[in-house]
């Protein structure tokens, strides 16, 4: 894979809540000067991001309920909404953990259509928090999500104390969503070898924060 093929693979991520306007900018740079393919912040800095990049054919990725997921389904709805007006051109949401832990397929289902409804036609990834999660429970996780019309499953929120993405997560989610379906790879990658690894075992788009010391690293 060249240096352009797996930056367009790529989200770079800058999501923690303390970063600032120039944390903002200096992802937008990264972005443009590796010619990344995807940016994911939150949702208050996405016009400010589609401004920056508006020339470029880098799109922005708002997240939606993060990071845990348990805003009401109405107000995730919303602030997605929201973030496609602002020129967000997809949204990764975090499913409600607390009720898919409780066996509350109904609520879960509910929280997914809402956020996939609000916005039409624009991609939706639904981060599962796969850490957290029994393999069962990802694999119901992943059939709510195909049955809410999501575009992507996507491990992690990259903030949760068990842990991110791992290659047994990829590779189950991988074979519980049909062909069709993307599978992001999101939480602790950081070198090239890690994301060679997540792309070997299924994924599809690598979410991280290092973007450019793993293309620096492509020969």
């Amino acid at each position: 894979m060249t240096r352009t093929e797996l930056a367009a693979m790529l989200d770079h991520s800058v999501l923690k809540p303390e970063a600032d306007v120039a944390t903002i900018d200096a992802g937008i740079a990264v972005v443009r000067d590796w010619r990344i393919g995807f940016y994911c912040v939150q949702p208050f800095w996405v016009r400010r991001a589609a401004d920056a990049l508006r020339d470029t054919s880098a799109r922005v990725i708002s997240v939606v309920g993060f990071p845990h997921g348990l805003d009401c389904a109405q107000i995730k709805a919303q602030v997605a909404a929201r973030a496609v007006q602002d020129g967000a051109h997809e949204i990764d949401t975090v499913i409600n953990l607390g009720a898919l832990k409780s066996g509350d397929v109904a609520a879960v289902a509910l929280d997914l259509a809402a956020v996939v409804r609000s916005v039409s036609g624009v991609p939706v990834k639904v981060i599962l928090e796969t850490a957290a999660l029994t393999d069962d429970e990802k694999r119901l996780a992943c059939r709510l999500v195909i049955e809410a019309g999501a575009a992507f499953v996507k491990t992690s929120t990259g903030f949760h104390p068990s842990g991110g993405a791992t290659p047994g997560d990829v590779a189950l989610m991988r074979a519980s969503v049909p062909p069709s379906m993307g599978v992001k790879a999101s939480g602790g990658i950081r070198t090239l070898a890690d994301v060679r690894v997540m792309l070997a075992a299924g994924a599809n788009r690598i979410g991280t924060s290092a973007s450019a010391a793993i293309l620096a690293a492509v020969e």
